[in-house]
């Protein structure tokens, strides 16, 4: 139970610890749905390259 704010802000001296591993996780939190959405892109574009290039050789093997 802390009194006033600046003692919860304090964390009992493990302030230190205890901020940087909310923000580490708030970070994380953050970034991840950008890099899936990064990844998942990245995905589709190669899957559509690929049945293009089928496609391609289907043209001209006819």
């Amino acid at each position: 139970m802390w009194n006033s704010s600046a003692e919860f802000f304090a964390m009992g001296g493990y302030a230190p610890y205890v901020w940087c591993s909310f923000g580490a996780c708030a970070l994380v939190f953050l970034l991840e749905p950008l890099a899936v959405r990064a990844r998942h892109k990245k995905i589709v574009r190669r899957l559509q390259r690929e049945v293009l290039a089928e496609q391609f050789d289907q043209k001209g093997s006819k």
